[in-house]
């Protein structure tokens, strides 16, 4: 029994004083950290005029400031040459209107060599500069760690502003809804997530779903209290002044420089550039993930799950959903049209049991499609690609669910649109408008969705890949639907190289064999390279690879015979990883590229480490995120991490929690993926070689991500051990060694690893010991 400890901590509340209302703004019951923002726009610097301030100044000059700064504020800065000529190269390419390719390895201080020249750019020039980055941690970096820092460094005052898709952000409208009126799916855990919610709104400043730590069910309540465009009553809303959303946008608006993400460039794109303020220079970092990206939200995605929530918040049963809260409202209104109307939600009601009974059977028919495929390739996820010149059997009966589905879809749309438009012409009740613009959202969902399906069920357009993927546990909630452009070079040179002044793409990997022609065909640079309007750099890493990075390839080790289920490959892998681990006394990160091949590594390298008190970490075995899992790796020093595909890129373990990296297989991608396949076809049908001309530098570019885990400083040191002989056996292997950053790289016999090991690791710490006497 913990009551007791509830019933002192409630007592000791009680005793306290008030709390400190000059922290809080109370507004309609809840206590906020933020106050109401205004739409006026003031100056866009409150200090001083930033811009006449810097004209003055020649970029010599303010470099020469910043460097005198942060000798002042940062303990042993020493300029670096390459972050110095990156520099030199953004400002070159936004004053001149060029585009730029630049490739920046670790150590050269990527972020500041971008930010610091294009804000000199667009404070003097008046310019807005938009950052791009694929992943939420080096957006966070970058506000946390970068932008303060610079504001302590650069000459002038600036203001800088993160702005991310709607849907990070609370609606605070729902969330009172939700709240006030009990309207919980889940009861027990709902009712958990919406008190941590009213605890972080007055510890709050952004309303970002970042600072949450949701549990499991708390992202399916995230999602009926998230911000979106359709549910948004803008100025007739009463919570508008205090809008995360509106708020961070105007924020985007004032600001210098935006940091927002890939998918928010295209997301921006879908809604004819309504979301991001107006921009013609752009800087993207994580530029390797563009083209991915591009697809994904260029083409579409429709799931299980993708349908069945918007209808369940609009009709989960007899009783519950927002169209029987409308029917209850408009009865207790009394209007002389509320009986009729609520007869009209009456009869549409049994038409979402319809709805979801055709969607059910529609996807138990792709599933049926997905189970004739045996085996899912690396990921253990089947994958069928659709081909309107070849549909699969029984395609017929899927296109007659659909057509259901479709018919139903149609009904409760035509139905809803038309019950909408006409309460809200004769009701004026702010929460019953909130109530109807908040059904109008979840019906525009059902409509998009019931347009992308129709699209893809017919595979009638050819530049686009259809295909399905699911899980064979989670069976037919699991399918997923995509149709994806084969080719979005197009799209991108339309969308950004050809109206933007300058666009910056920088990345730790551009180039493949010391050429970006790769990135150019992928990217949709070709012209722009043609006509003179590209400069493509690659600058030398600041860190000496040839004395901290030793590549060992055991060149007789066994070769992968079919599926990665070779008996003989796995034994002599856990065998050399397990006599390697005791020699580096773990600290070591294993990456695999597939799932499989882990699991049947995890259970016998455990065994084997067990007496010498090594620990096994394994991503998909051992539970936790990716950043819990590194984070356990690194608390305990003597532990072996062993990771997929996540792995390959965006994990930071500096100093000496990381000796080894292991990479079991080079990270070629599935040939028999539908959009790769597409691709290869695509280059086939120009009389070009798939394999050389996609697979290989798609390989090389994610084997110089995995590379680049080992230095993450100019002090760390290790080896890199490559267990794949395809490297120095093959003709295509070249392509691999020598798009890496210079490190030294010797091949030998399997049982020369660990005394090479003890050689290579063994004056460093010589020295290190030498030093600590």
């Amino acid at each position: 029994d913990l009551g007791w400890i509830v019933r002192q901590a409630v007592a000791h509340k009680e005793r306290e004083t008030s709390p400190d209302t000059d922290n809080y703004a109370y507004f309609r019951q809840f206590a906020l950290k933020v106050d109401d923002w205004t739409e006026e726009t003031p100056p866009r610097c409150e200090d001083a005029d930033a811009e006449e301030l810097l004209k003055p100044i020649d970029f010599d000059t303010y470099l020469g400031q910043i460097k005198d700064s942060f000798e002042r504020l940062v303990q042993g800065y020493e300029a670096r040459e390459p972050q110095n000529q990156m520099f030199r190269e953004v400002y070159d390419a936004l004053e001149s209107d060029k585009h730029l390719l630049i490739e920046a390895g670790t150590g050269t201080g990527k972020s500041l060599g971008y930010l610091i020249p294009a804000l000199y750019y667009g404070i003097q020039q008046g310019k807005k500069i938009v950052v791009s980055t694929h992943t939420i941690n080096l957006q966070e970096q970058l506000r946390e760690r970068d932008v303060p820092l610079l504001h302590q460094v650069l000459p002038v005052p600036f203001k800088a502003a993160v702005f991310k898709g709607r849907g990070n952000y609370l609606c605070l409208r729902k969330f009172e809804g939700k709240v006030n009126m009990q309207d919980f799916v889940s009861p027990g855990e709902d009712r958990i997530t919406a008190a941590q919610m009213i605890v972080w709104l007055g510890e709050t400043e952004r309303g970002d779903q970042e600072e949450l730590n949701l549990g499991n069910r708390g992202g399916d309540f995230w999602d009926t209290v998230a911000s979106d465009t359709d549910s948004c009553l803008n100025r007739q809303c009463p919570w508008f002044k205090r809008c995360f959303y509106h708020r961070a946008k105007q924020e985007a608006n004032l600001a210098d420089v935006v940091i927002t993400n890939h998918s928010m460039l295209f997301t921006d794109i879908r809604a004819d550039h309504r979301l991001l303020p107006s921009y013609e220079h752009l800087i993207v970092d994580e530029a390797h993930h563009l083209e991915e990206v591009a697809g994904k939200h260029l083409g579409m995605q429709v799931s299980y799950f993708g349908l069945l929530h918007p209808l369940q918040r609009l009709c989960k049963d007899a009783r519950t959903g927002m169209v029987h809260q409308l029917k209850l409202r408009l009865l207790a209104e009394g209007h002389e049209r509320s009986q009729a109307w609520a007869e009209v939600i009456e009869a549409a009601v049994p038409v979402f049991g319809e709805v979801r009974e055709h969607w059910d059977q529609m996807f138990e028919l792709l599933f049926g499609l997905t189970a004739a495929v045996k085996d899912g390739a690396e990921t253990g996820q089947p994958v069928v690609r659709m081909k309107s010149d070849k549909p699969p059997e029984g395609w017929s009966y899927v296109q007659t669910a659909e057509a259901n589905v479709f018919a139903g879809l149609n009904e409760i749309v035509k139905v809803l649109e038309k019950l909408s438009s006409e309460v809200k012409d004769r009701i004026d009740d702010a929460a019953l408008q909130g109530l109807l613009t908040d059904m109008n959202g979840s019906v525009k969902d059902l409509a998009r969705i019931r347009d992308e399906l129709h699209g893809f069920v017919r595979l009638d357009d050819g530049g686009t890949v259809y295909w399905l993927e699911a899980n064979p546990t989670y069976k037919a909630r699991s399918v997923h639907l995509f149709a994806v452009p084969a080719d979005v070079s197009g799209q991108l040179k339309q969308y950004f190289f050809d109206v933007k002044r300058s666009v910056v793409m920088t990345s730790a990997t551009l180039s493949v064999q010391k050429s970006f022609q790769f990135a150019c065909e992928q990217l949709g640079l070709e012209e722009a390279n043609r006509t003179g309007r590209l400069t493509a750099v690659q600058l030398e890493s600041p860190f000496n690879y040839r004395d901290q990075a030793l590549v060992v390839i055991p060149r007789n080790f066994p070769g992968l015979k079919g599926a990665s289920g070779d008996p003989e490959f796995v034994g002599a892998l856990v065998r050399s990883l397990a006599e390697t681990a005791q020699e580096t006394k773990g600290r070591m990160l294993v990456l695999f590229t597939s799932y499989r091949m882990l699991r049947q590594v995890y259970d016998p390298l455990k065994e084997a480490l067990a007496a010498a008190g090594i620990q096994v970490i394994g991503q998909g075995v051992d539970s936790g995120s990716r950043s819990k899992l590194t984070r356990r790796f690194q608390q305990r020093q003597s532990s072996v991490l062993l990771g997929t595909s996540s792995f390959w890129e965006g994990v930071d373990i500096p100093g000496d929690a990381l000796t080894c990296l292991a990479i079991i297989r080079l990270p070629f991608q599935p040939p028999n993926h539908p959009l790769l396949e597409a691709k290869a076809e695509m280059l086939q049908k120009e009389k070009q070689n798939p394999f050389m001309k996609l697979s290989v530098p798609q390989a090389v570019i994610r084997f110089k991500q995995g590379f680049g885990r080992l230095v993450r400083t100019a002090q760390d040191r290790g080896i890199v051990l490559i267990y794949d002989t395809r490297v120095i056996e093959t003709y295509y292997g070249k392509y691999f060694l020598y798009s890496l950053p210079g490190p030294k790289i010797e091949h030998m016999h399997l049982d020369q690893i660990v005394p090479r090991i003890r050689e290579w690791l063994g004056p460093a710490e010589q020295t290190d010991e030498g030093a600590e006497r």
